[in-house]
């Protein structure tokens, strides 16, 4: 039943817990709830920021269900779909901000769609990556299926590209590098999209691209044993490409096809794939083969940001990038191109003049990983005292990606925890996985106070952790055991 008086919005917003019961009595009293009506009084707490416009609708409707699911407390809506709908939350107990996704009604009996939902839960719960929305909670209120998951303040990279065009080659460059880090993660556990386009790629206000919707998500046999169980659906796209291409459920390559035509949306501002809903159309081949060339499109974009998205794109899967990882690096090393000899804030640059900075003058240089203004300086000026020459980003992604260029930048490569923390280590680690870099000799700086950062570094006869804070005659030993006798 509507509620028709104020005293009916007070009853039912305390009874559904909506609002604390102190919080709605001073309110009540403060506004003169007696001689409001509901909407009245509804809009007077909403004003006081105790309820929601979204919330005092469903109030006056006399709607008892949907402000929370699981811990959940639902504010609004942001967004639609015709799947499900997504809405900012709170969370009831720490307060946090969180995005859930609810399965519309007309689908809660249909046992398909209720399953890819499920689906698409349980994947996100076992995906835990910086640049993959992580979900935290999968289940049923009132018969309705839900997923709570990550905020992300910010929008999807089509949005972005519909309100402001083309994105820039340097942004686009890293967008794209972070997406790559997302899919390479979720590929290396066997898991793949099945669904990559702009609209799953969302771009944090901060910057920060992280992949979302993992609906249609596969797992290969090399996959997590937790993953295997779970099918393998996908879009009617990476059929079509598929089956033109004459390969059968290829699934990691598909997903790189995919992942270059949102690279080319953010680098062109269009579509290199005509757009539509019908599913015919979607099938028809000539979608794939009639795709212009990303060089013809804007023939003003740098020529090797060009080959990384048609290679991307090669209709033919032996000629396209084989996986995420090849993706990865392709973009790090265009990245380093365009840092190198560019020094600027926040990019690499050499030490000062005054430090022992030629290359006849010093023991050799050293490429130093740290983003914190006050460490950058202190570590400068303690590796210049050793007598090395210092090359110096806040970037460990694109320090690793200098080193794929011969000769290298860098006699060795030191990796400090006290600003970027596990980041700093997972690129650590890629020292003693990744092939190019097999080579290198590293050094993760570590704080005592963090044994855990120290436990998760890969050391070999190459790569050492050292304690912060910093000893010379400690790190000269570790130095002198990684790196190779000069002759």
């Amino acid at each position: 039943m509507k509620p028709t008086t104020a005293e009916n919005i007070l009853l039912l917003a305390g009874d559904l817990d909506l609002v604390p019961a102190a919080a709605l009595s001073t309110a009540f009293s403060e506004s003169g709830g007696h001689a409001l009506d509901a909407e009245a009084f509804g809009q007077a707490l909403v004003r006081r920021e105790l309820l929601t416009g979204f919330q005092l609708e469903r109030l006056l409707r006399g709607d008892r269900g949907g402000y929370f699911y699981g811990r959940a407390k639902i504010l609004y809506q942001i967004g639609a779909g015709s799947f499900a709908r997504v809405y900012r939350a709170i969370h009831r107990d720490t307060g946090a901000v969180l995005a859930v996704k609810v399965l519309r009604n007309r689908f809660t009996n249909d046992q398909e769609k209720c399953k890819a939902f499920q689906h698409e839960g349980e994947m996100g719960r076992l995906l835990r990556h910086p640049n993959i929305v992580a979900i935290e909670d999968v289940g049923q209120e009132n018969g309705a299926s839900y997923l709570t998951m990550e905020f992300v303040e910010g929008q999807t990279l089509r949005e972005l590209v519909k309100i402001r065009g083309a994105v820039d080659v340097p942004r686009a460059l890293e967008l794209m590098h972070q997406a790559a880090c997302g899919l390479e993660y979720a590929h290396r556990r066997g898991v793949t999209h099945r669904d990559m386009k702009a609209s799953n790629v969302l771009v944090s206000s901060t910057g920060v691209a992280k992949i979302v919707d993992f609906g249609l998500a596969g797992v290969d046999e090399s996959g997590d044993k937790a993953l295997a169980r779970l099918e393998k659906p996908r879009t009617i796209d990476y059929v079509a490409l598929e089956k033109l291409t004459g390969v059968r459920d290829d699934s990691v390559r598909s997903d790189i096809y995919f992942f270059g035509t949102v690279a080319y949306l953010a680098l062109a501002g269009v579509s290199p794939l005509t757009e539509t809903r019908d599913r015919s159309q979607r099938a028809d081949p000539r979608r794939f083969t009639q795709v212009i060339p990303l060089g013809k499109r804007c023939p003003d974009l740098p020529r090797d940001v060009v080959e990384i998205v048609s290679r991307m794109m090669h209709l033919d899967p032996l000629e396209r990038y084989q996986t995420a990882t090849d993706v990865k690096l392709a973009l790090e090393a265009a990245i380093a191109r365009r840092a190198a000899g560019e020094p600027a804030a926040g990019s690499t640059s050499t030490a000062p003049k005054t430090q022992a900075s030629s290359a006849s003058a010093t023991k050799g240089t050293v490429m130093l990983v740290e983003s914190g203004e006050k460490a950058q300086q202190a570590l400068r000026e303690f590796f210049g005292k050793l007598g090395y020459r210092v090359l110096l980003t806040e970037n460990p992604q694109r320090a690793l990606a200098r080193f794929s260029s011969v000769p290298p930048p860098a006699d060795f490569l030191v990796m400090s925890t006290r600003e970027l923390g596990m980041t700093a280590v997972e690129a650590f680690n890629r020292l003693t996985v990744e092939q190019y870099l097999a080579d290198v000799p590293g050094v993760l700086l570590a704080a005592a106070k963090q044994p855990a950062f120290a436990a998760a570094a890969k050391v070999d006869g190459k790569r050492k952790v050292v304690p912060l804070p910093l000893q010379a005659a400690e790190l000269q030993k570790v130095l002198a055991e990684i790196l190779p006798r000069k002759r």
